[in-house]
């Protein structure tokens, strides 16, 4: 599930020419596969800092991501991704390392069977950054909004298609760049069964994106100060570009499924073309043109399966499809809640009556109440109460749920001594418990024992 295709894969979609719509939706369908063959792909970002300066690094430098690279390849044996010369990513076994926009590092794990096993892909990255990164001074926080730093301050990484898409996204609402250059989250990738198995999920998926936002909250902060959310990520997120995010009320209509959501996907203006090494700029330009040789950046040219692939990359809903389903609601957060992530969405998603569950928990809500949901997450974390709808209480039966279907799941760890998963949904049942999410955690020690210094925050949540 890492977004890196494989090369076979990558070559296979990159020849196939598409010749109308039901190729699109019959892409998304492919994805479909038996229950004894579902995964889990957990991905996460953080932010690299300069020890001494708590600056983000830079591109280059002795103390920047290319140093890091060089290190993680030198020592640990991962392969280079190039653009133009330059390292954006690196390939091992399935995983990717990529760079987001303002050098955020992200793990794309590979597609394991176990949350236990994507647990330790996580935990082992991690080691491994930690150990070269702190060779160069570089320390690592895992955290929703940057916490200090101004848009100013970031490196824009080598990648031609954050060129194109820093020039476009002020042209579409005021925070895109914010998105860009200083966001980053936990999400995790699921598989569907079939076309009915990926309208339920994705329903429960879309519909439960607030209560991960409020659960994982962890970015109360902006420019060194308090800012007046609690999840300043997911504000960010309302105003970014309102024609691809958004919780998709379409979703919940009878009869949605896989055609539903191409036709969403080629509504979506696009970005770019990758051709022969290069992207080219096709700003708001229309895929179903694409699709009718009348593309104005490739005239003539119709697509491959490549490049819908690449166009579904650059649709940013709260929960969105391309051969699975990822979730994207949650914040960046400290390393004990990276696996607690995966573990709550497959409690809620691989077992049939906890899915069932679920949607009886959300099925009732409209589109209002799921997009005020949203805002309010973002504003009040588990103290939000919207329509009767009261967060905290909303998080103790979902966990509940989800514990549930990882216990029906079974699937043991550590060898056999750890009967099933449910032990990574530890932190998110200390929530609960206590009212309080990372984001409280922060909120505490900044108006008590840091008396609003913030830049204690690198020393006391590094990984």
């Amino acid at each position: 599930m890492s977004t890196m295709l494989d090369n076979e894969e990558g070559r296979k979609l990159s020849s196939t020419c598409v010749e109308n719509r039901d190729e699109l939706v019959a892409y998304l369908e492919s994805g479909c596969k038996p229950a004894d063959k579902w995964v889990i792909g957990t991905e996460h970002e953080k932010f690299g800092f300069d020890i001494k300066t708590r600056q983000p690094i830079p591109y280059d430098g002795p103390a920047g991501v290319k140093a890091i690279f060089d290190g993680l390849i030198t020592k640990y044996d991962w392969e280079p991704v190039l653009e133009n010369g330059k390292m954006i990513a690196l390939y091992q076994d399935g995983q990717a390392i990529s760079l987001e926009p303002g050098g955020q590092f992200e793990l794309s794990g590979a597609p394991l069977p176990t949350v236990h096993k994507t647990c330790g892909e996580v935990n082992t990255h991690l080691d491994q950054v930690k150990d070269i990164a702190g060779q160069l001074g570089i320390g690592f926080i895992g955290m929703g909004f940057h916490p200090t730093a101004s848009r100013a301050d970031f490196d824009t990484m080598p990648k031609d298609r954050y060129g194109i898409m820093t020039a476009y996204m002020p042209k579409k609402g005021t925070m895109g760049l914010d998105m860009m250059y200083r966001t980053c989250t936990v999400q995790v990738n699921l598989d569907f069964g079939s076309e009915q198995d990926m309208a339920r999920k994705f329903r429960v998926g879309m519909a439960l994106q607030p209560l991960a936002t409020a659960l994982f909250a962890n970015s109360p902060f902006k420019d060194g100060l308090l800012s007046d959310f609690i999840s300043l990520r997911a504000n960010v997120w309302t105003d970014t570009d309102n024609e691809r995010c958004g919780t998709l009320p379409f979703v919940f209509d009878d009869g949605f499924g896989f055609e539903q959501y191409a036709d969403y996907a080629l509504d979506v203006p696009m970005y770019f073309v990758y051709r022969d090494g290069n992207y080219i700029n096709a700003l708001g330009q229309s895929f179903r043109d694409f699709l009718q040789g009348k593309l104005p950046a490739l005239p003539g040219e119709t697509p491959t399966l490549s490049d819908w692939a690449d166009h579904l990359t650059t649709v940013f809903p709260e929960a969105r499809i391309k051969k699975f389903i990822e979730m994207r609601g949650a914040d960046g957060g400290p390393w004990r809640r990276l696996c607690a992530l995966p573990a709550f969405w497959v409690g809620l998603l691989y077992d049939q009556t906890a899915l069932d569950a679920a949607w009886d928990l959300v099925k009732g809500w409209d589109a209002e109440t799921r997009d005020e949901l949203r805002v309010a997450a973002s504003v009040d974390g588990l103290q939000a109460k919207v329509n009767g709808i009261d967060m905290h209480d909303l998080a103790r039966e979902a966990v509940a749920i989800s514990e549930i279907g990882l216990k029906a799941r079974a699937r043991p760890g550590a060898g056999g001594m750890v009967p099933d998963e449910t032990h990574f949904l530890n932190a998110l049942k200390e929530s609960i418990e206590t009212g309080h999410v990372p984001a409280d955690e922060l909120l505490d020690h900044y108006n008590g024992d840091w008396n609003g210094d913030l830049t204690r925050i690198y020393s006391g949540f590094s990984y």
